[in-house]
């Protein structure tokens, strides 16, 4: 008995990089190399790979493609989910960090468990990930020694006190302080105070919190301001008690600075409560994002958190650094202040 023809795997449904090589007129290997983009393809040559996979329905073996690579198309996102952290803020970088990694067909491994080190070795241990993205950066941060000696690349969401070694990415805090500040003055304000992060951040030793503040304050010497800065707790009972003190103590204040997103809201309220309008008696600007700012009543003076860009440009750095092409060290955003309702030329 004679044995059937065995049928091309196409035919049976199962397409393989042979078949797409054969549609396209090109060698196997050079499909592989416009799949992973590891050599340089002409774009006409690449343009008539991609019409075959698309033609015939090719999908590469995800486990195939990974042992050649070396890689899961995997990155991990580690943010610890700590006290005294804004969910809704952090959940925007997160929303960033996934979408644009997808843009490189990667999907992301969100670790919210505050490991410290340790973690970080757990998650890259073995083929889990390529790369790491990690946010709330303290400005001694314990992680800080593992990552330098990690094999697997990383970007820092934050600025530690000492970057020597690492690739980071962030909002300039220091100068959003600074320009605040200076926007205040512009207005003929003399007497200015920040209103915080809650103390918990602070002694956590998080990076944003200390440069903002210490941007406020230097700005506040270089113009020769009267300036005060204190932690904030979110709780609305406290805001309304911690800004009652601070003006029954302050009397001459006419600026507020607002660095504490969950605050924003109940600030304003109390301000009414205290019997002090906006920005006739007291003027208000926050550093926050800007669908925040502009929901509020009145709308904030604000300088923007721009979560996006900064979660698109650390997936960016790390891909490059996948790819074993040159980074910058540190990339600080220029912060920009927008100018709205909130704030308003000093009239006592």
């Amino acid at each position: 008995m004679r044995s059937r023809p065995r049928r091309s795997s196409a035919r049976e449904g199962v397409v393989t990089i042979a078949d797409v090589a054969r549609h396209a007129g090109v060698s196997t290997s050079t499909v592989s190399y416009v799949l992973s983009g590891k050599r340089a393809i002409s774009a006409t040559t690449s343009a008539r790979v991609h019409a075959s996979i698309r033609a015939l329905g090719f999908h590469p073996h995800a486990g195939a493609r990974s042992l050649a690579s070396k890689r899961s198309s995997v990155i991990a996102l580690v943010l610890p989910l700590r006290q005294g952290m804004h969910l809704p803020v952090l959940m925007q970088f997160a929303t960033a960090v996934v979408t644009s990694a997808r843009q490189y067909h990667h999907d992301v491994l969100l670790v919210t468990a505050d490991e410290g080190p340790a973690g970080l070795r757990r998650v890259a241990a073995g083929a889990m990930v390529d790369g790491l993205v990690l946010m709330d950066v303290e400005m001694h941060d314990p992680r800080v020694p593992t990552l330098r000696r990690l094999e697997r690349p990383s970007v820092l969401i934050g600025l530690p006190a000492d970057a020597a070694g690492l690739t980071c990415v962030d909002l300039d805090f220091h100068r959003a302080g600074a320009l605040c500040v200076e926007h205040l003055a512009g207005l003929g304000h003399r007497e200015v105070a920040l209103l915080g992060a809650p103390r918990v951040v602070y002694d956590r030793d998080t990076g944003f919190a200390h440069r903002t503040r210490d941007g406020f304050l230097e700005a506040a010497r270089r113009l020769r301001l009267t300036a005060y800065a204190q932690p904030f707790e979110e709780h609305p009972e406290a805001v309304q008690e911690s800004l009652a003190q601070l003006l029954a103590h302050h009397p001459g204040l006419t600026g507020l600075v607002v660095h504490n997103e969950a605050a924003v809201a109940h600030v304003l309220h109390s301000l009414r409560a205290l019997g002090r309008r906006v920005p006739e008696d007291v003027s208000v600007v926050a550093i926050c994002p800007d669908e925040l700012a502009v929901r509020s009543s009145p709308v904030l003076s604000s300088v923007q958190i721009p979560a996006e860009d900064v979660g698109r440009q650390a997936v960016e750095l790390l891909m490059r650094k996948l790819d074993e092409r040159a980074v910058p060290p540190t990339t600080l955003l220029s912060p920009m202040l927008t100018h709205r309702a909130s704030t308003g030329p000093v009239t006592r």
